[in-house]
């Protein structure tokens, strides 16, 4: 059963200016409670259209309304498409995501969306896609083929909507995650942070999402990756420490969904995203690129996992805690029967 609270911006707020300890202990206990902290949820995403889109999203390079270095590519063959998932497979996937730059498909595109659906299903993977906007029919076609999560991102809060996109509004995107629902597909929604919006922004669009009739099974939380050309090109840097913080309070507000770092950790040092990790980031895509923006290859991320200990098949989280903590329990008897030596315990700790 889905936990659920009615959040407000003020809820957020007072989250968000918790000593950085405390906010990420809260977070962690809620992650524990409902997920497994050594393991990561894997996916690759792949551009089956890429470029010429009609929306004027700022962020975005594959917009017809900029100048970027993106080439214009048609819808990928079916097999070529397939021919990535199973290398994608091969890399330790275990989600294949497919998104295209449209503001909603064709009709003469579904059939070789079915097709892709259905080709990566077979090999065992889930599938995903991104499409833009959908509407009801689509979304039960998707679905009866067998598309287990359908990505629709809000992007920002309902207020900062306008500054960033003008092509499409608010609604729009609540009635496509509406339809993706009612068709029983998962969703897949979360948003962009760094595109200047101001704090206030940030809560806004984590409590649109976490007040959303049923919690996102998935939420993707990227940062701007600038891109020249894009209006977005100048913004400025988010700091690392409130992007931390933006996922543990999306952990405690919606503890049951994956919280995916997304887009951005190309820009992300090790330290940085363990520290998500400690927050409660449950999920990342693997690959070199994200549809076109860079990505962290496999092999860094296969190297950070092994440090953190995530994703090992050679070792088990709860043993290790279990040991740790019976660990503290002598280093807390030996001090207890030796007054006085009250510093073997942080040395012991360390």
């Amino acid at each position: 059963m889905e936990l659920r609270h009615n959040w407000t911006r003020e809820e957020v707020d007072t989250l968000f200016n918790l000593p950085f300890m405390e906010l990420m202990f809260q977070a962690q206990q809620v992650h524990r409670q409902y997920h497994d902290p050594s393991k990561v949820q894997v996916s690759t995403l792949l551009s089956i259209k890429t470029g010429a889109c009609p929306e004027d999203c700022k962020y975005c390079p594959q917009s017809a309304h900029y100048r970027t270095d993106i080439d214009k590519e048609r819808l990928m063959e079916v097999e070529q498409v397939l021919d990535s998932a199973r290398k994608a497979k091969a890399a330790g996937s275990q989600r294949f995501c497919m998104g295209a730059a449209w503001k909603n498909p064709k009709e003469r595109d579904m059939p070789y969306l079915v097709e892709m659906i259905r080709g990566v299903k077979e090999m065992g993977m889930e599938t995903c896609m991104t499409l833009g906007m959908l509407d009801a029919h689509q979304a039960k076609e998707l679905a009866n083929a067998g598309l287990d999560y359908y990505n629709h991102n809000l992007d920002t809060s309902r207020e900062y909507y306008g500054n960033i996109i003008t092509t499409r509004t608010y609604q729009d995107r609540l009635d496509t995650l509406s339809h993706v629902r009612d068709a029983g597909m998962k969703v897949c929604s979360g948003g962009i942070i760094g595109m200047g919006e101001s704090a206030d922004d940030r809560f806004g669009l984590l409590v649109e999402l976490a007040n959303l009739p049923t919690h996102p099974e998935s939420v993707p939380i990227n940062m701007l990756v600038k891109v020249k050309g894009t209006p977005m090109e100048e913004a400025e840097d988010v700091e690392a420490f409130d992007f931390v913080r933006l996922i543990a309070i999306a952990r405690i507000m919606m503890p049951q969904s994956a919280v995916r770092l997304s887009a951005g950790r190309e820009n992300m040092n090790e330290q940085m995203q363990a520290l998500c990790f400690m927050a409660g980031a449950n999920s990342v895509f693997y690959g070199c690129k994200l549809l076109t923006t860079p990505n962290p290859s496999e092999d860094k991320d296969l190297l950070l996992f092994n440090k953190l200990g995530i994703n090992s098949e050679h070792r088990s989280q709860r043993p290790d805690v279990a040991e740790a903590d019976a660990l503290m329990a002598r280093v807390s008897h030996n001090i207890a029967s030796r007054p006085g030596d009250e510093d073997l315990f942080y040395d012991a700790g360390r």
